[in-house]
């Protein structure tokens, strides 16, 4: 993702907002990889 700082508010802080976004984009990926794996051994164990 790109983001033009020109056209967002002067008052943002970009690197810190890509810095938030980046772990925000980490930790959705990692829930998802954990909770397939949850799932997928709670169908091999409980069925």
């Amino acid at each position: 993702m790109h983001i033009d700082p020109k056209e967002g508010g002067p008052d943002m802080d970009y690197p810190q907002h890509m810095q938030t976004y980046n772990l925000f984009c980490k930790l959705t990926l990692w829930s998802v990889i954990i909770l397939s794996v949850i799932m997928a051994l709670m169908a091999y164990f409980l069925t």
